[in-house]
């Protein structure tokens, strides 16, 4: 039997979102009022004429004064769903770490000095004659014999390093994801939406290592004849290989984030014309910031930003003359150095100004705090992600502040992402 003080009640009149009964005894009967209350009004209804000796059944209330109940058993709670924020929360920062790791491999060209590749992990070179033999396995591709030939064992030995230490991180990433994940799934911690996340989210991370290992085959074949070829990935599986890792930490984000920010459960999802701008430009900046990052990565691909080192103009031209040198026409886009570069720019100015705009517009905004917060974040990085760019061009590409600015670029896309969550939060009402 259900005690009366664990009856939720709502009336059909108010759909409350709150509600509370108040138990009176008056002259040997129980006399139970339930008030409801939103928005300021509120209805009183008095049940009376019930005997302590009465048998009370929560049935009989219900039909005779037509209430919407939900009742409240006896049965365990959910178990709570937190730790698996904590968890995605987790995997999104290894993920953000990764392609920090991998930006840095890139431009110190150790990504293809590691010629074989095994699911579970290379044996470590352990002795002088191990690292020997790993060097002589290097010589025998293209980056050695066309570019390196004058490196030395421990010049080999540093780029080895850094591409074991970016393989070792995307294992760890592995594991921290497939075991947990397997332990949330089968103790009951993961709702029917969130499984379909989860599993979406391990695809995508056996999309991203296979596509690792295929991306450095690309620079391993033995396809480097020209005068002028320099033995390099394929910046087409470059970008993907970003692409992939972008779609992955941008997805472990919001999933993070409805856990640990979650939109109300009893509330009703609603279209304020005030807030139609806020939530458009916030998915445009999120947009851009992705497809800017990806051109970023055909630029790292082709080393496109030792092409022009100045700027506003590319040399002495606001359109230089070799942009569509290419035949056919679409080639350019793709392959030629002067014109990714040139898209680079554009596409990070389009961000830029997007980026500005949301955050003019949203001042007169009825914005909660946090998301006044994040929004002023966006603004901020996105003038401190093209100053870096800048920098980075005019200074040749320094590994330090390319790397940085290849980071600032997933961190404008984290508080794109986090923004839309927020503004999505504020369209919720209570029923």
């Amino acid at each position: 039997m259900l005690s009366i003080s664990r009856l939720c009640v709502y009336t059909n009149m108010l759909r409350p979102a709150h509600s509370a009964i108040v138990h009176n005894w008056i002259n040997g009967s129980k006399s139970i009022t339930m008030r409801s209350t939103r928005f300021g009004f509120q209805k009183y209804t008095t049940l009376s004429a019930i005997k302590k000796t009465d048998t009370f059944k929560i049935f009989n209330i219900v039909k005779s004064n037509r209430f919407n109940v939900r009742l409240c058993s006896n049965s365990p709670k959910p178990k709570s769903t937190k730790i698996v924020g904590y968890w995605l929360l987790g995997c999104s920062g290894m993920v953000f770490t990764a392609v920090v790791l991998g930006g840095v491999t890139r431009l110190t060209e150790s990504g293809l000095s590691m010629v074989t590749w095994r699911l579970l992990g290379e044996k470590m070179p352990t002795t002088e004659d191990e690292w020997q033999a790993e060097f002589v396995k290097y010589q025998q591709y293209p980056e050695f014999k066309y570019k390196n030939r004058e490196m030395t064992l421990s010049e080999f030995k540093w780029i080895w390093w850094t591409e074991f230490a970016h393989r070792s991180w995307g294992r760890a990433i592995g594991a921290v994801m497939l075991l947990p994940a397997a332990f949330f799934w089968a103790r009951g911690y993961l709702d029917r939406p969130m499984k379909i996340r989860v599993g979406i989210y391990c695809l995508l991370l056996g999309a991203q290592g296979l596509m690792g290992w295929y991306m450095v085959k690309s620079g391993l074949e033995d396809r480097f004849q020209g005068p002028s070829d320099v033995p390099r990935v394929s910046q087409y599986r470059l970008a993907a290989h970003l692409a992939l890792a972008f779609t992955l930490y941008a997805g472990l984000l919001a999933g993070a984030l409805r856990v640990l920010r979650p939109f109300p459960k009893f509330a009703t999802l609603t279209r304020p014309a005030e807030l139609k701008t806020v939530t458009a430009f916030a998915h445009t900046v999120k947009a851009m910031a992705f497809f800017t990052a990806v051109s970023g990565a055909f630029v790292a691909g082709l080393d496109a930003g030792l092409v022009y080192n100045s700027f506003p103009k590319m040399g002495d031209f606001w359109l230089p003359n070799d942009i569509l040198e290419f035949k056919p026409v679409l080639r350019n886009f793709t392959e030629n150095p002067t014109t990714v570069q040139f898209d680079h720019r554009v596409l990070g100015t389009l961000t830029l100004a997007a980026a500005t705009t949301l955050w003019l517009i949203s001042r007169g905004k009825p914005l909660s705090p946090m998301a006044r917060r994040v929004v002023n974040g966006v603004g901020l990085m996105a003038w401190l992600q093209v100053g870096m760019g800048i920098a980075t061009l005019l200074w040749y590409v320094p590994t330090p502040l390319a790397a940085a600015h290849q980071s600032g670029s997933l961190a404008l896309l984290t508080l794109a992402v986090w923004l839309t969550h927020e503004v999505k939060l504020l369209k919720y009402i209570p029923k």
